[in-house]
Parts: C-alpha cells; structure tokens; sequence
C-alpha cells in the first residue's frame, strides 16, 4: 500500500476531537491529543507484547502494526486494531478471555505506574 491512504484516511476515535464550540473534549491542545495517542499506543503494545506485536502512530494520522516477522498492517482507525492484530498474528483472539482481560488490566496498572 502507498503512504497516500494513510494520510488521507481519518480516525473516528473520540479522543481525537479538537476542542470547539459544542464538543466536549479533554484534549485542548495539539500536545493533549498527542499525549493520549502516547498514552493509547503504550497500552496497546503491554497488551499486544505476548503476540510479538508492536502497535504505533504513523504520520500522527494512522496507525501501524507490526509483528516480529516484519508483517506490517497500515490503518486509520483505532477499531481496526483488533482485527489487524488477528490477522498479523494468525489467530482469533477472544477479547473475553479471562488471561487476556488479566493482561489488559496488568497493561492499565503498570501505565497507571501501580
């Protein structure tokens, strides 16, 4: 895939708005929004890591995903993340599974610094 797509594809996450008249948003500056995206990626690799997956920002518009391989997944939208780490990592992952939600709560303590 070209560059081209990546930069003209948008996310739809919330915590991206900008703050305006009628929305809402704690992100009230460029630095605020870059920091929850910091914030978001971190969390996505602690609970991606046991995959060999790394998750990141590309360009600050996308997202992209890589495995240890050096499979790359290039996408807009954070929703999309899930679906790209199954096929990356070819296999279903159940996001209900009680060792993956320890994981997950394991990733939030340690970026939460607990």
């Amino acid at each position: 895939m070209c560059s081209l797509c990546g930069i003209l594809g948008c996310d739809d996450h919330w915590s991206h708005a900008v703050a305006r008249d009628g929305v809402y948003t704690r992100n009230t500056d460029r630095l605020a929004r870059r920091a929850e995206a910091a914030r978001r990626a971190k969390v996505a690799n602690a609970v991606l890591a046991h995959l060999r997956l790394s998750f990141g920002d590309w360009q600050g518009r996308s997202y992209v995903l890589r495995s240890a391989t050096g499979k790359t997944a290039l996408f807009d939208a954070l929703g999309h993340l899930w679906p790209e780490a199954e096929a990356l990592s070819g296999r279903a992952l159940d996001p209900l599974d009680p060792d993956w939600l320890d994981r997950i709560e394991a990733a939030l303590d340690a970026e939460r610094g607990g």
